[in-house]
């Protein structure tokens, strides 16, 4: 008797997965400070149409192509199509370079020659990674997760990566580390930020896990996506990728891990932590203060507003995984 296969809530089947195109294009966020302090009201991003940028055709040969990459089969398959490799890659948000979706030409100006990952705080084994060392330490895979934008919008990308619990095992956290925060790349010469208000801001960009969100299957270390390393305006080398969680949450070109006992403060929580969690799960019942997360539009080609509208999931679809860190 042939078995009947029961997909299983998260998955997403190939055809659907949202395409590179994009993906790129990711973080536009208006902003409007109050006075001249670091408190913000930021404005949902109801012009948040494909950049005239994305008719562009990407270079890819900035980029370097993984040889025999496997997909792991646990994280294959999701309930839309992937996201266009274009529009993921040119629809980004990467507030370092700028406040508006266009970021993937100033994001070009990042270093990313020579790049160390300094592992520290509360861990038995502290370490100083160059990205030859992730990649010679680390099995690289690739897994296609949703990917859920505070802004709700919402796309599917194939990830290229490592989980993050193998860095841990590494590094051997001490048993009074309960958080983890992560530091971008941030130089004010190369990285301008979103303007002149920018020197307001809580810069370097810090996020920040619970350590046992850090240790979950899910929680992944990408360096790569497409089947090709990250590009610059996607988080080159090295970002974070948190699929039950919005994407700020996802800080990315990391420069420094750091195991510690309290809570740590991070960049959009300081901003404005009425509208941006620590936690920041995606939950469709829980409004931002200023829109509405029931529903989400999945980024394609065109205007924005021609976008198909979805359902937003409870923890973006990946309940079964992460719901009982939070019981």
């Amino acid at each position: 008797m042939p078995l009947i296969r029961i997909p299983k809530s998260w998955e997403i089947l190939d055809p659907q997965i949202t395409s590179e195109t994009a993906f790129l294009n990711r973080r536009r966020f208006m902003t409007n400070l109050i006075g001249a302090g670091v408190t913000a009201s930021l404005l949902p991003l109801t012009s948040c149409q494909s950049s005239d940028s994305s008719k562009t055709a990407l270079d890819k040969s900035s980029t370097q192509a993984y040889s025999g990459l496997t997909r792991n089969s646990n994280f294959a398959k999701v309930d839309r199509a992937i996201t266009d490799e274009a529009l993921a890659t040119k629809y980004n948000n990467f507030y370092e370079y700028g406040g508006t979706k266009s970021i993937w030409q100033a994001a070009q100006a990042l270093p990313t020659e020579n790049w160390k990952v300094e592992v520290a705080g509360l861990v038995k084994n502290p370490r100083t990674y160059d990205i030859d060392d992730i990649y010679k330490k680390f099995p690289i895979e690739e897994r296609v997760y949703r990917f859920r934008c505070v802004e709700a919008w919402a796309m599917v990308v194939p990830w290229v990566g490592f989980p993050m619990k193998l860095l841990m095992a590494d590094v051997e956290p001490q048993s009074n580390a309960k958080f983890v925060r992560f530091t971008s790349f941030y130089d004010k010469k190369i990285t301008p930020g979103p303007g002149l208000m920018s020197q307001f801001y809580p810069w370097p960009y810090t996020e920040g896990l619970r350590i046992e969100e850090m240790a979950n299957d899910l929680a992944f270390f990408a360096t790569g996506l497409y089947g090709r390393q990250l590009p610059k305006q996607n988080g080159a080398p090295l970002r974070e990728v948190i699929p039950w969680k919005y994407g700020f949450k996802g800080a990315k070109s990391i420069v420094k891990i750091e195991f510690v006992e309290k809570q740590p403060a991070t960049f959009w929580n300081t901003v404005g932590p009425n509208e941006y969690a620590f936690e920041a799960n995606v939950n469709p019942d829980q409004p931002h203060p200023r829109w509405s997360q029931a529903s989400e539009r999945v980024v394609g080609p065109g205007n924005s507003w021609s976008w198909e509208t979805r359902p937003t999931l409870p923890y973006n679809g990946y309940g079964e995984y992460v719901a009982s860190l939070y019981r």
